[in-house]
């Protein structure tokens, strides 16, 4: 098991800002035979200047995620395929944590790892309070370390998808697979939000928003989309844990009026991709 190698793909694009403790994180992992595989997106800053320092294998591809993790993956040597963003840090027994446990049932094809937000500012309190509630909903977390062969059996991530593409893919190998076939681990990433404003998790969900429509159409993601698209599902997950979420009210008021106000930009981005 520990002579494996673990592929990890993560795209960029003016990434600069977070992505050394990226790659920090990537080092500082207990399991060592790791490759690391940046894929960027025309980066004007200093994003290939730093990758530089932590790998050899840098490539160009466009013009999304989706695509530049399939172009990852196709240049990888790793048995197991994990994509992390840039903005992502790893604890220290995240791959090692993935690999005993694939490695443990014949039946994973892919695991989930839970998130946590971290940052500064209201707004990224706010989103941190967000995610926290997450943590263990299947409906809202998405596998990210994969069985390269299943990958590739797969075909990999939906090119035309951007944001969604991460349910889609999971979704595929549950139905030839079974439910069984993706599990989680308990180790956590990190999701280094900064210092997030509104408007630009707002835009976010609205970019993220107008490919909805390649989504929510295909016949395996129905299910998952009616509970993903539905307002009323994740108030009642927030309201199922009303002292976590009022612990500190001005949070907790604040993250229902971030979340409603993305619900409304998410509608609008899926309204003109359905039309457009």
């Amino acid at each position: 098991m520990k002579n494996l190698l673990i592929s990890i793909i993560i795209p960029t694009r003016n990434s600069g800002k977070f992505l050394e403790k990226c790659l920090i994180s990537i080092k500082n992992q207990t399991y060592r035979n790791i490759e690391i595989i940046v894929v960027d997106n025309d980066s004007t800053d200093k994003t290939k200047e730093i990758s530089r320092k932590y790998t050899e294998f840098i490539f160009d591809k466009g013009p999304e995620r989706s695509a530049q993790r399939n172009f990852g993956a196709f240049k990888s040597k790793g048995r197991y395929l994990l994509f992390i963003d840039s903005d992502m840090e790893l604890s220290k027994n995240v791959v090692s944590e993935c690999v005993g446990k694939i490695n443990q049932d014949p039946n994973l094809r892919g695991l989930i790892i839970p998130e946590e937000s971290v940052g500064e500012g209201f707004w990224t309190k706010c989103k941190a309070l967000e995610r926290s509630f997450y943590v263990g909903v299947d409906w809202i977390e998405a596998a990210r370390f994969f069985q390269k062969k299943i990958f590739e059996e797969m075909t990999g991530y939906d090119e035309k998808q951007t944001g969604t593409e991460d349910y889609d893919l999971p979704q595929r190998v549950k139905e030839k697979y079974g439910e069984n076939s993706i599990g989680r681990i308990k180790t956590f990433i990190f999701h280094n939000e900064g210092r997030l404003s509104l408007l630009r998790t707002l835009s976010k969900k609205f970019y993220y928003a107008k490919t909805l429509k390649v989504y929510s159409t295909k016949r395996i993601n129905e299910e998952y989309f009616k509970k993903q698209a539905n307002p009323l599902n994740r108030y009642v997950l927030y309201l199922s844990n009303p002292f976590k979420l009022f612990k500190e009210p001005l949070f907790g008021f604040g993250m229902l009026f971030m979340k409603t106000s993305e619900f409304f930009a998410g509608g609008a981005g899926y309204l003109l991709g359905k039309y457009s």
